[in-house]
């Protein structure tokens, strides 16, 4: 008898388990959006672009031809380009934050506001490795979003973006922290943020919420032929170069002065190593912060102030960030020895 109460009472807990609804799932995205929607803003640019123009042949072989006869190139002309994009308030005093494609070259900046308002805009900075751009309007008391922690963000996450795809403006879509870190080439800082919502041309710049009411990222790129994958711009290392852009239209990076390139597993081998881990050095700048630090050509970095370094990309975006004017310590494999050497990170040389 006891065996029978004992089975019904698992069956109950088990059933229970199964119908009850996880608590991580939100019941509705309403209050966020009522929270932040104002706070977000469409981006309308008119970019001036060069076009060349085509010879009286119409054909591109005859115009090539008919160019270099004449000793010139290709005359070009000036094209105007509409495009749209998205952005977010940072301050209540009118900065906003969106991509840097979005306002790269652009004649006339024009953001629009969820009450209706439509304000010209200045560009103040940009970053195009980060593909970020700080633009202000001439307003005051704006509702503004709050910064949050992207490091904290963990896979499996919800998360909201709102933005202007396809010109369909405070667009609300949902989705989960799909993957951190991804490296898929667009620029040297790659640490991108994938998720799954859904983001479409003219989400660019705009923001990707937590469910605290955080801007986490910058809805930046999708993959054209995916479904689901859209990536954005981590907003601590935004949070980085701000103020510098802020102050002087340019970040400030940190520099080492070194070539480096993945440890094959072949380098590995020959190495010694157990796994192929780590950035070779394969150049060193002559009277840069690795060069007076004591890094030398076939070094391999290996960890960076106590974090391991696993692929040669990481190496440029660890220095980059938090350690300018900062002496910090490589951990370095060199002829079968491991060594700790000391360089001090500089700002990053305009060439």
């Amino acid at each position: 008898m006891r065996s029978w109460y004992k089975s019904v009472f698992t069956f109950i807990l088990f059933s229970l388990a199964v119908s009850a609804p996880a608590q991580s799932v939100p019941q509705s995205f309403a209050p966020l959006v009522k929270s932040q929607k104002s706070s977000v803003v469409n981006i309308s640019t008119r970019q001036v672009i060069k076009v060349t123009q085509p010879s009286p042949f119409g054909d591109p072989q005859m115009d090539q031809f008919f160019y270099r006869f004449f000793g010139g190139q290709a005359p070009q002309k000036e094209q105007v380009r509409q495009s749209l994009g998205s952005g977010f308030v940072i301050s209540s005093d009118g900065y906003i934050l969106t991509n840097n494609h979005v306002v790269d070259k652009a004649k006339d900046i024009r953001v629009s506001f969820d009450d209706g308002r439509v304000l010209e805009a200045k560009l103040i900075g940009k970053s195009p490795e980060i593909d970020i751009a700080l633009i202000k309007v001439e307003a005051a008391g704006l509702p503004a979003v709050t910064l949050g922690d992207s490091e904290a963000l963990e896979v499996g996450e919800w998360v909201m973006a709102i933005g202007n795809p396809f010109g369909l403006s405070h667009t609300v879509t949902k989705g989960i922290v799909s993957a951190k870190g991804r490296v898929i080439g667009v620029g040297p800082y790659d640490d991108l943020i994938q998720t799954d919502a859904a983001i479409n041309p003219g989400n660019s710049g705009g923001p990707l919420f937590s469910m605290k009411g955080e801007v986490v990222g910058i809805n930046t790129i999708i993959i054209a032929k995916g479904q689901n994958l859209g990536f954005a711009v981590p907003i601590n290392m935004v949070k980085e170069v701000l103020p510098s852009i802020k102050a002087t239209g340019k970040p400030e990076l940190g520099w080492l002065g070194v070539d480096a390139q993945p440890v094959t597993p072949e380098i590995a081998e020959a190495l010694g190593m157990s796994e192929p881990v780590g950035a070779i050095i394969r150049s060193v700048t002559r009277g840069g912060p690795a060069d007076k630090g004591g890094l030398k050509k076939g070094d391999v970095i290996v960890e960076l102030e106590g974090k391991k370094i696993l692929a040669a990309g990481e190496l440029p975006r660890m220095v980059a960030f938090g350690h300018i004017g900062k002496t910090v310590t490589f951990k370095v494999l060199r002829q079968g020895k491991t060594l700790e050497i000391k360089a001090l990170v500089e700002k990053r040389p305009e060439k």
